[in-house]
């Protein structure tokens, strides 16, 4: 997720451009990801941390098959805490609905 941040900008080698991004990842604590993977899946869930090698780890994650699969159109599947490995990262939204919720500390 840090890579995806820094992406198409400036590379950040001060200290002042990494808290800035520390500062975006920590306001996306707790807000609801949609995280699409590589193999089609699609995990929506709050997002709790990532590290260094941008593995995300996602709290009450559903996770939604392909559209072509035949079970796309039944019910998500409820995984709980989930690990998603960067490397199967393609993108990563923020859901409009957690971003208008008031942030609690």
């Amino acid at each position: 997720l840090l890579a995806r941040y820094t992406q198409g900008s400036s590379p950040l080698r001060t200290d002042a451009g990494l808290l800035q991004v520390r500062d975006k990842l920590e306001n996306l604590l707790n807000k609801s990801l949609r995280i699409r993977m590589t193999d089609g899946r699609t995990l929506i869930g709050l997002f709790l941390c990532t590290d260094r090698d941008c593995n995300v780890i996602l709290g009450s994650a559903q996770e939604y098959l392909k559209s072509t699969d035949s079970f796309s159109s039944g019910e998500p599947r409820v995984l709980g805490l989930a690990m998603i490995p960067g490397h199967h990262i393609v993108s990563i939204e923020v859901e409009l609905e957690s971003l208008m919720a008031p942030h609690y500390l």
